[in-house]
Parts: C-alpha cells; sequence; structure tokens
C-alpha cells in the first residue's frame, strides 16, 4: 500500500549527512511543507507534499503529526534491557563513597543481577524486556540493541535471548539481540576465564547462530573481566562462525579498543579511559566509538572523549547502557543532550549519534535517515525547530512515532 504521510512544517531527513568527522548545524537541510511517500513500510520519496499528493491520487492519506517537525527515528545501539529487578543498593553504596569492589563484596555489582535474573520466569524476562522497550518507543526510540549477559551459564544465556526474541514479537519497537555471555566469568564457574570462554565456543555460540537468536556478541574487557589476550582468541573464533562484533572496552582501563580494532568490530563502547593513542587508533578505524553518557551519570565518572574522537575523523554513536546498575536513568535524548553540553558536540553530531550514526554501530544500512529505500522509521514533534527537543533535554517528546510506516502508540506529557 502507497501512503502520503503528512503534510509536515518541516522534515529534518539528515540526507547527505557524513558518517564520520565533525558535523555543523548549518548541514542540516529542513524540508518545508513536506510529504513522505511509503510504500509497504520504505520510503519512496520525500517532497512538497501538494506535488506529491497530486502525483499520486491513489495513495492513502496519513495526516498524523501533520504541521509537526519530522526526524528519523532513533537508535539505541547499546542496552541491557533483559533483566530481573533492580540494584538500588548499589546506587546508595556508591553514592557513599563505597568503591566497585566494595559493592560487589556486599553482595551487589553483576553478579547480584545475574542471580536475580536466573531466577525469574521466562514470563517475567519477556514482560520486563517488553515495558522498557516500549518506554523507549514512547521516546522515539524505534529500534534497541538489547544484551543478554545476566545469566552467564549456556542455559541460562539461551534463556535471555530467547526471552529478548520473544519480546520482540510483542513490542512495536525493533529489537536486536546480542549475545553478552562473556560480561565476565561467573563465580560458580570453576574454571579460568579462558575456559569458560571455551565452553560458550563451544556449546552457547553455535547453538544461537543454529537456532538464529542473535548475529552479534559482546564481550567486557576489563580487569575485572576478561583480559584482551583472552577476548582477542574468543572474538577471533567467534568471528570465524561469522558473529558481528562489538566490545565493551576502556570503561577503567585501556586495550580493549586495541581488541576491538584488530578483530573489525562493528563498535567498541565506553572508551571513558581512552587517551590519545586508543583515539587516534580508533578514529583512523572503521569501527564506530559509542559514547554511554548514562553510565558517567550513574558512576560519577568522566564522559567518552565524543569532541576528541570526531575531531580526529572518527564515527561516533550514543548509546544509552540502560542497565540495573551503572545507568539505571534509560533516558537517551537526556544522556545524549548532556553529552553534548560537555563535549561540546552540534546538535547536528548529537543527532547523527542516535540515529544513521548508531544504525553503522548495528551494521544496520536501512534506517537512521529518512531517504528513499529506508524503512520509515519517523517521529513527529510539536515544535517549529528540531533542535528544541535537544534544548529541553529530554522533556519535549514525540507526538507520534511511525514504525515501519504504521503510526505506533504514544503517550505525550
Amino acid at each position: 500500500m502507497i501512503i502520503l504521510h503528512g503534510p509536515f512544517k518541516k522534515v529534518i531527513s539528515l540526507g547527505g549527512l557524513s558518517m564520520r568527522g565533525p558535523l555543523s548545524d548549518s548541514d542540516v537541510t529542513e524540508i518545508s511543507d513536506a510529504g513522505i511517500l511509503t510504500e509497504n513500510g520504505k520510503i519512496i520519496e520525500i517532497g512538497n507534499y501538494a506535488h506529491l499528493q497530486s502525483a499520486n491520487p491513489e495513495a492513502k492519506n496519513d495526516h498524523a503529526g501533520e504541521n509537526m517537525v519530522v526526524m528519523p527515528g532513533f537508535i539505541d545501539a547499546h542496552t541491557h534491557l533483559c533483566w530481573a529487578k533492580d540494584r538500588v543498593l548499589d546506587y546508595a553504596l556508591r553514592v557513599a563513597g563505597k568503591s566497585y569492589l566494595e559493592i560487589a563484596e556486599a553482595g551487589g555489582g553483576i553478579w547480584s543481577s545475574v542471580l536475580k535474573t536466573r531466577e525469574a520466569s521466562d514470563d517475567e524476562l519477556i514482560r520486563r524486556t517488553v515495558e522498557r522497550a516500549q518506554r523507549h518507543l514512547n521516546d522515539g526510540i524505534t529500534t534497541i540493541e538489547v544484551k543478554s549477559g545476566y545469566g552467564l551459564s549456556v542455559a541460562a544465556e539461551l534463556k535471555l535471548l530467547h526471552a529478548i526474541n520473544e519480546a520482540n514479537k510483542l513490542t512495536e519497537a525493533g529489537l536486536i539481540p546480542t549475545c553478552l555471555a562473556a560480561h565476565m566469568k561467573p563465580r560458580d564457574f570453576q574454571g579460568t576465564g579462558r575456559a569458560y570462554l571455551e565452553v560458550l565456543l563451544q556449546e552457547l555460540l553455535p547453538q544461537i547462530k543454529s537456532d538464529g537468536l542473535a548475529n552479534r556478541i559482546d564481550i567486557f574487557i576489563e580487569k575485572t573481566a576478561f583480559n584482551p589476550a583472552d577476548s582477542l582468541y574468543y572474538l577471533q573464533e567467534a568471528g570465524k562462525m561469522g558473529f558481528d562484533i562489538t566490545v565493551h572496552a576502556d570503561q577503567f582501563s585501556v586495550g580493549g579498543s586495541e581488541v576491538g580494532i584488530e578483530v573489525n568490530a562493528r563498535s567498541v563502547d565506553h572508551l571513558e579511559a581512552s587517551g590519545e593513542g586508543e583515539i587516534s587508533l580508533i578514529s583512523a578505524s572503521e569501527t564506530t566509538a559509542v559514547a554511554l553518557p548514562g553510565a558517567s551519570l550513574g558512576l560519577g565518572m568522566a564522559f567518552t572523549p565524543a569532541r576528541n574522537i570526531l575531531d580526529k575523523g572518527g564515527k561516533l554513536a550514543i548509546a544509552s547502557d540502560w542497565n540495573p546498575g551503572s545507568a539505571p536513568m534509560g533516558d537517551l535524548v537526556m544522556q545524549a543532550s548532556v553529552l553534548g553540553t560537555f563535549e561540546k558536540l552540534t546538535i547536528a553530531e548529537t543527532l547523527a549519534g542516535i540515529t544513521f550514526r548508531a544504525a553503522d554501530a548495528l551494521g544496520l544500512a536501512d534506517r537512521g535517515k529518512l531517504e528513499p529505500g529506508e524503512w520509515a522509521d519517523m517521529q513527529a514533534y510539536d515544535t517549529d525547530d528540531y533542535r528544541a527537543v535537544f534544548y529541553q533535554q529530554g522533556r519535549l517528546k514525540p507526538s507520534v512515532v511511525w514504525k515501519s510506516g504504521r503510526p505506533v502508540t504514544v503517550t505525550v506529557d
């Protein structure tokens, strides 16, 4: 079915913007009095509404979002939405001055989420994942990467990935599953970190591949998780199986980003500890740097050196890292706006970081801009200026959200 959406005050298509390096707000083209023509959920043409209406009399009219500003749906390229119960104790101890190790010893940390998530039923995990995805969709986020990683056994990780795939059938958002079974060495595993990774390679990843549960894998390279040498081996072997790769890198110490670049990872995420050498290496590569300001806010630590990465010509995406421990807020637009304030990012750079550059971090070439051939994942705001979305730091919500050209239900404050 051919549908003509509009008329809109303006369409912010992001067409023609570079995938890497700095962007100026003047680079963003605004199409006024515009319509968007779609067929079977994909964009056919964008142009003057009256002209499109005259040229396509058979098109069904969709006036949702009429006289609003329209831009691409946002993309969150790094989340941990599939977990059971929260970690309020972690937060209370952290703001009281306790260290990560002290919190873990007090019963908090990743392992506490693992124990709670293992105990949860399939139905609970599916329900909680759908609820969080729907909240994101309400904020205009139409594509969401979702990691496992709170199971940390073959059976429990399969359980989480099945839950994520089932949740994807129940939410109108698009969920992209990632296997993060290498989140940390489980405390109940009797063996080395390398031995645990070998179990994943021999028993888990082949099952994931055969069942079609995920095409992406992730690993946390850090002193408290997996060392660079073992991680390199794991990622190389997973790459041979055909998995796309992403890496939790340089959050507290360096070494992870270099491994990610060596295995041609789609993205290296975090990078708060990256120095000049790491930034130069990342920026010269085809790997996307993913800033996670939610973790910086949650942990009270430095932000990803986003400005430096862009100025060196790198590819920068911005994601929420929504998780129960370090980034429980899960507000992508607010976090991206704050990152822009501290790192002096233009609004164009911030917007690119949560649209087409985030799509690139996920290996998705069919969304993130409003152009012919791309999915009609869109959102409309009751404003005259798209920059107000970031000026209001997430308080301005979309009035209409479309997924694949179909309006979805949203609630406006």
